[in-house]
This record gives structure tokens, C-alpha cells and sequence, in this order.
């Protein structure tokens, strides 16, 4: 009997994890691990942020709680304050009562909640987002229902930095009314941020061509030890009059990566539509997951309204960001010394887990196979997965690689 699965065509495998699989499967001890966007200690080891113990310790001893459903929408106290900390407590949408908050999975369900209710709700279609971006924005807003994907110029591969010039002029061409997606902070993969005054020129092009806003901050804290700096722009967007919406992760700032901790706020310039946007937005989530897991957004619920441990949260933040920091210094250091072909102060420039560092996809495969140093083939590293102990023999591979085998940018 012949099977309805037959014939079913063969997917490429999704490069982070498939780059990540071949780590593990590899037994040279000399091996490193520059791939997925976790962070790792100095060990090299995932880290329980210890105020995350302490919440889950509270959470354990609550007889009060219980496993019911929570409300489609998600747990409102942890709506309260996610949106507090991406807009800052003082927003004056907050205050005038202009933001709707949705509670999803993680960045990725936010990102897929949002740009479904913009293209079956509103009749957006058409998404311009960056050259490069984070892989999986293409998939989440095609399967959304988005039918013109494009992108808008972001990164100068040779002077490694943001190419503002032809990203405004690109944005300056997009078609009134397409959703213009942003990355609020620590771009995936550069790692380069526009500056401020880059930032302003952005938002100008978005008000004047009446451009759709869409932000996707998913190293809130997590990028600067600054929770306020990381999300400038977006607060800045809000201060200029621009409607949004803004997928928020939790992963990485809270170390609540299996969790699926994510939040979709929205921000509106008329308050009279909320009701009728948390209608619609319901049936959205119902045909997706109905309802959100309650663990996760109840430990960040509790942390965030508990100034003590808001305070614990953020030592861990900077703590992070600061080893992060010095990873960079060091492999720019290491890669200095070596006297390495090329410019590298961009690596220390850059912000957040990632560097783009530049390196070519034969670049790649050469660190791969002949030095076990595990990277995506656009040249992207996890600075997490540098320690004092690897940080030279990762510079020394690179220097190898590099001289071996030429770039031809």
C-alpha cells in the first residue's frame, strides 16, 4: 500500500543547528563552539542566572498556584512589566494607555504573532527587512502570509559597518504602507547598531514615506548591561509619534532559553482600536497555541516587580555583557598580535553575542574542517563561546585561515 508521506522533498537542514550537531559529533579536544546564541560561562557551561533560582525556588513554595490555563492573551502581570521595561516606565503610551500586550513564544512566536495579524488583520503584504538578518525572519513572515519579502541594504562588508547611506535610500524607495523590520538592538548577525543620529534618519524616512514599524529586541539588557540604552530607538520611535510593534525575547537576557519566554507589544495612536485588536488577535493566538506556558513569564513577572531581585537581574546582565566585552578585547588582541591580514577593530566595535567577523564561507569550512572552530558560513560567531582558554587558539586559527585562504572582497 503506497504511503501519503512518499515523495516528500528533502528540507536543507537549518545551518545553526546542523553546525551545532556537527560540534558535538566531533572528538578532537581542541575543538570550539562559536555556533547557536546561548551564552556560556568562562567554563564554557550554560549558566542559571542564580535570581532565577531564586524565583523558581519562590514559584515552588507557592501552594497558591496552580496549573489552569492561563488567559489567551498570557499572564498579565508579566505583560505589565515586560512592556514597562521595553518602554520604560514613564512612556507616555504607557501612561496614555496606547499599548496592548500579548504574551507568546519566545522571539520567534512573537515575531509570527505579530506579522500574522499585520498581513490577515490589516492587509500588510510586503516586508522589507535587513541584508543581512537573522535566518529565520524570511521563514516566520512568509509562513505569516507576507507574499513580498525584500530586504534593505544594512551591512558595508568592507568597512565593516552599517551602510546608512543606501539603507535610508532603500528604505526611501519601499512602498508606502510596507512593514519596515528592525532589530532594536545588537543586530543578528553584524552585531553593529546604527548610531543615534543613524537612528533619527531612520525613523524620518519611516514617518515621511508612512512606513510600518516593526522592532525585534531580543537582547534587551543583554547587549549593553543596560536594559534603558538597549532600547533607545524604540523609545525614541514612540517620542516621534510612530505606531509599532515590538517582539520582545527572554531567552537571552534571563537565561530562559527552553522556557520560550516572549512578549509582542504594540504600540497604537489611537486607544479606541484596543479592544477590537485583542479580539482579533486572540483568534490568532487560538489557531497557533491557544494558550502560553506559565513558568517562564511567571519567574519574569516576579523578578521584574521586585525591586530586590530586579536589582540581582540586573548584576547578571552586566556581568554577562562585561565577559562578552572582554571576549571581544581579546580576540581583536590575540588577532593584533598575530599581525592577521585585514582590519579587525571591528570585532570591538561591534555589541551583543555576535560578530560578523568578516570571514568567507571557503573562509569558514577551512576553520571548520582543518582547525574544529564551529561558525556559521557567513562568518558569524558567538563571542560566548570564547574563554581565556580557547581565545588564543581561535585567533591563531583564524590567522591560518585567513592567510591560507584568500578573501577576494
Amino acid at each position: 500500500m503506497s504511503s501519503f508521506f512518499a515523495g516528500i522533498p528533502m528540507a536543507a537542514p537549518i545551518e545553526v543547528f546542523h553546525m551545532n550537531n556537527l560540534y558535538l559529533q566531533e572528538t578532537d579536544p581542541k575543538k570550539v563552539n562559536l555556533t547557536i546564541g546561548a551564552y556560556r560561562t568562562e567554563e564554557g557551561k550554560p549558566w542559571v542566572l542564580p535570581v532565577v533560582r531564586t524565583a523558581e525556588a519562590a514559584l515552588a513554595a507557592d501552594e497558591t498556584l496552580n496549573h489552569e490555563y492561563l488567559p489567551v492573551l498570557g499572564y498579565e502581570p508579566f505583560s505589565k512589566e515586560a512592556t514597562k521595561l521595553v518602554l520604560g516606565a514613564d512612556s507616555p503610551a504607557i501612561k496614555e494607555d496606547r499599548v496592548i500586550g500579548v504574551q507568546c513564544l519566545s522571539g520567534t512566536g512573537s515575531l509570527r504573532a505579530g506579522a500574522e495579524f499585520l498581513a490577515r488583520v490589516i492587509g500588510l503584504k510586503t516586508v522589507y527587512y535587513s541584508n543581512p538578518t537573522w535566518g529565520n525572519h524570511d521563514l516566520v513572515f512568509t509562513n505569516a502570509g507576507f507574499t513580498s519579502l525584500n530586504s534593505y541594504t544594512y551591512w558595508d562588508q568592507i568597512n565593516r559597518k552599517v551602510d546608512i547611506d543606501n539603507l535610508i535610500k532603500d528604505l526611501d524607495a519601499a512602498p508606502p504602507k510596507s512593514v519596515i523590520l528592525l532589530h532594536g538592538c545588537a543586530h543578528n548577525p553584524t552585531g553593529m547598531d546604527p548610531t543615534k543620529d543613524q537612528w533619527k534618519q531612520i525613523c524620518e524616512v519611516v514617518k515621511r514615506k508612512n512606513l510600518f514599524t516593526f522592532f525585534d529586541i531580543a537582547y534587551q539588557g543583554f547587549a549593553s548591561g543596560d536594559p534603558d540604552a538597549d532600547a533607545w530607538a524604540i523609545r525614541y520611535f514612540i517620542e516621534q509619534g510612530v505606531e509599532m510593534v515590538i517582539a520582545q525575547s527572554f531567552a537571552k537576557n534571563f537565561g530562559l532559553y527552553n522556557e520560550r519566554v516572549g512578549h509582542l507589544t504594540i504600540v497604537v495612536n489611537d486607544k479606541s482600536v484596543i479592544p477590537s485588536f485583542k479580539s482579533q488577535m486572540q483568534l490568532i493566538i487560538r489557531a497557533n497555541w491557544s494558550n502560553p506556558p506559565a513558568h517562564g513569564a511567571k519567574i519574569v513577572a516576579k523578578v521584574l516587580a521586585d525591586p530586590a531581585l530586579c536589582q540581582q537581574w540586573f548584576d547578571a546582565i552586566k556581568a554577562m555583557s562585561s565577559r562578552i566585552r572582554e571576549m571581544r578585547a581579546a580576540l581583536r588582541a590575540n588577532l593584533e598580535k598575530l599581525g592577521t591580514p585585514g582590519t579587525w577593530e571591528h570585532i570591538t566595535q561591534q555589541i551583543g553575542m555576535f560578530s560578523y567577523t568578516g570571514l568567507t564561507t571557503d573562509q569558514v569550512m577551512h576553520l571548520v574542517e582543518k582547525h574544529k572552530v564551529f561558525l556559521l558560513t557567513d562568518g558569524r560567531i558567538n563571542l560566548c563561546g570564547l574563554n581565556t582558554k580557547n581565545v588564543e587558539y581561535v585567533a591563531k586559527a583564524f590567522d591560518e585561515t585567513v592567510r591560507t585562504i584568500k578573501s577576494h572582497i
